[in-house]
């Protein structure tokens, strides 16, 4: 890099960091402060501008905030108070936002319930919010009828879509509030520090949680997006990810409702009907989550594919191998990855979109954002501490633990939690580098080269331990996804009986040119011995969560039992490096011992 480049590189950096702090410099815990007022700016000093896109509808600013006026003012009519939990459980549409910003206006919590879930997941989710009434969308009552039963104390529902027998009419009760501007006696003290939302995690190595968020952790996330695009009233921003969950309903939204811009909202994703939104809707900003990008690249070519008006795409996720492929067919300007968890003080943004990075922390930053990356011991699953009882940090492009300092006066630091305190505990790290400090435990293994460029390398309980060296799984998945022919590879490790650590095993979508005979010599070139994996699994499709991250408990419990998986498994024999079908004999000799791997 020259020395013209080096400089270019820190002046976005300085930039987009400085941009993203002016925006939450009025962010503290005693603030009076919610998203609500921009809302409210924004259908004042521009109504009729579009804020919302949604199919054929159009709503102005002047309807978000009428909206959610109506809303709001339902609340106070059910007796709602500052503190109570209403769930919400709809699919993507333009009120779901104007629900939860109804809601928030008086103070009130809105769980935002995955819209996945049912039976008894679902029930747990809800008993957890404590929610006293749950807004319904019509297309999920069934759903929602499969969890009542686990249920001890119901919420009341209300329904969208008219009456209907044991739900109250949502639509008939915001009919009769009006949508004017809220009087200072309708409204309640709502600060900072108060909450805001109950946000769930996927659950993918068990039920849910819920998250704890703050006004102020809710305004953090989105005051950092605008900062890092340069927001203005002119973008559009393409959601098509869950509004239930931060990725796009928060972090997505943050350009539209700090700028004065607009969100064009999908229901779901559609690789094949992507670019034909993009030519009708003309967004300039796209949230994406990596295996977006990886569907619309397995895509046939679409003849507006590069007819699009898209500057950014901004997500995280997008996988270091199809990153170039992905930039240089669609011909999008920029990519630019972050790092973030919902409930965590870790994050960070790629501004300059070096392929790879999920971010970067330049050393005149260090002391603003706390973040560091500790030793961790992959097979005990705990950090290492050194000859005084404390952390100790990484190396330059050692991989380690990435953790946040807490502080809950600061935006950027603050912890809020779950609902459930021991959940809440396991998460921070306490006296790491001095007695009774607290940290923020990401369970994300990264390193970070000389240039303070982050990279993810693995789930602290997906990486494990094979012929005595450290096997991170999504570099495995890196590799075997550019073989010809695979489509999509998930990675997990797998226990041998009597073999000490786990074998690696990947379960892979294959396409028409996939060649299994191939696959030997160029694992061989591109993996050492130790991460190839020893077992393959060939699946029709890749089960996900809804959130599009692959799930890896259920496929390691099931192991590599060809008499108890349907699909077709192979082995690799470790004296050819060929792999061959594993029939019931094969997995009777491996499980016996017969066979060294």
């Amino acid at each position: 890099m020259s020395i013209s480049e080096a400089i270019g590189r820190e002046l976005i950096y300085v930039t987009c960091i400085a941009r993203s702090l002016w925006l939450a410099r009025h962010i503290h815990p005693d603030a009076r402060l919610s998203i609500a007022h921009w809302t409210e700016r924004w259908a004042v000093e521009k109504p009729d501008a579009p804020a919302i896109l949604c199919q054929d509808r159009v709503l102005s600013w002047f309807d978000v905030d009428q909206g959610a006026n109506r809303y709001a003012r339902w609340t106070k009519e059910l007796g709602l108070k500052k503190g109570d939990v209403v769930a919400l459980f709809m699919d993507n549409r333009p009120e779901y936002i104007l629900a939860w910003l109804g809601l928030i206006k008086r103070g009130i919590v809105a769980a935002l319930v995955n819209t996945h879930l049912t039976g008894l997941p679902l029930s747990h989710t809800l008993a957890m919010a404590g929610a006293r009434h749950i807004i319904l969308g019509d297309e999920l009552s069934e759903t929602y009828a499969t969890a009542i039963g686990g249920l001890e104390a119901r919420p009341v529902p209300w329904l969208t879509g008219g009456a209907r027998n044991g739900f109250q009419d949502l639509d008939a009760a915001l009919a009769r509030q009006s949508g004017a501007p809220l009087k200072p006696e309708e409204r309640e003290d709502v600060f900072c520090r108060d909450k805001a939302f109950y946000i769930y995690t996927s659950g993918t190595t068990g039920l849910p949680k819920a998250a704890n968020i703050s006004h102020m952790r809710l305004l953090h996330i989105m005051t950092a997006f605008p900062g890092a695009v340069n927001g203005t009233p002119e973008d559009r921003m393409y959601v098509a990810l869950p509004l239930y969950h931060s990725a796009g309903g928060i972090a997505a939204l943050g350009p539209a409702f700090l700028s004065g811009g607009s969100v064009v909202i999908r229901s779901k994703f559609s690789a094949g009907e992507f670019w034909d939104d993009c030519h009708r809707y003309r967004p300039t900003l796209f949230q994406y989550i990596g295996e977006l990008c990886r569907y619309l690249l397995n895509a046939p070519p679409h003849p507006l594919e590069r007819s699009h008006y898209l500057r950014i795409a901004v997500g995280n996720g997008l996988r270091p191998e199809i990153w170039a492929r992905f930039q240089a067919r669609f011909q999008i300007p920029r990519i630019m990855e972050f790092y973030g968890a919902t409930e965590g003080n870790v994050g960070m943004i790629n501004y300059d979109g070096k392929v790879g990075a999920i971010g970067r922390l330049p050393w005149y930053v260090r002391r603003i954002l706390r973040v560091r990356l500790i030793k961790f011991d992959v097979e005990k699953v705990i950090a290492l501490r050194g000859p005084g009882g404390f952390c100790v940090e990484t190396d330059d492009n050692e991989v380690g633990e990435a953790i946040g300092e807490i502080d809950p006066n600061d935006p950027r630091s603050r912890f809020d939690g779950y609902t459930s305190t021991a959940d809440t505990e396991k998460k921070i790290l306490r006296s790491a580098f001095k007695p009774g400090d607290a940290w923020f435990r990401t369970g994300d293994l990264m390193r970070r080269d000389r240039h303070g460029y982050f990279y993810f390398v693995d789930r602290t309980g997906d990486t494990f331990r094979w012929k005595g060296e450290n096997v991170a799984t999504s570099e495995v998945a890196e590799v075997l996804s550019v073989f010809p022919g695979i489509l999509e590879a998930n990675v997990y490790g797998v226990e041998v009986p009597g073999v000490e650590g786990k074998a690696g095993m990947a379960a892979l979508v294959t396409g028409g040119d996939f060649d299994l005979s191939r696959m030997p010599e160029y694992l061989g070139s591109n993996l050492p011995s130790f991460a190839r994996p020893v077992f393959l699994r060939f699946q029709q499709q890749m089960e996900i969560t809804s959130t599009f991250k692959q799930r890896k408990l259920q496929l390691q419990q099931e192991g590599f039992d060809p008499a108890v998986i349907s699909d077709a498994l192979w082995f690799r024999d470790p004296a050819t490096g060929k792999y061959q079908r594993l029939m019931p004999e094969l997995y009777r000799e491996i499980c016996g011992g017969k066979l060294k791997l």
